[in-house]
């Protein structure tokens, strides 16, 4: 059973950063990416990264805000914040695609299915 572990969360005021972190427990997937879930909405997707090439995608609200990172050696994939919003505000995951997805930002992008989650991570964002 693959586990994923986050750690990182938060609370921050507007303007800060913080630095997520998901170790996972085999890094064997073509893509990892980092989700959120705010209160009264849908979970989406935010950032993936190919863990092969190391090619980035981010949905535009995060865009120049947010990256994503891994370190291959530990096993883990970052998710850098800065210049956090009040709507960032959202129990943040690491997930990996299911079966059958090719694409790592078509998975993000399209909201194809995820295969593992980690047990989420909270961000809260004061303004």
């Amino acid at each position: 059973q693959v586990q994923l572990m986050e750690s990182g969360g938060g609370s921050v005021q507007a303007g800060g950063s913080l630095r997520l972190s998901c170790t996972a427990s085999v890094y064997n997937f073509n893509c990892m990416g980092w989700f959120r879930q705010a209160p009264g909405k849908e979970r989406e997707g935010i950032a993936s990264i190919h863990t092969g090439g190391g090619s980035t995608y981010y949905i535009d609200s995060v865009k120049g805000r947010f990256t994503i990172s891994q370190d291959s050696a530990k096993n883990t994939v970052y998710l850098q914040m800065n210049s956090l919003e009040p709507e960032d505000t959202a129990m943040y995951y690491c997930a990996v695609p299911g079966d059958g997805v090719i694409g790592c930002a078509g998975w993000i992008r399209y909201g194809y299915a995820s295969k593992y989650w980690g047990q989420g991570t909270q961000v809260t964002v004061s303004s």
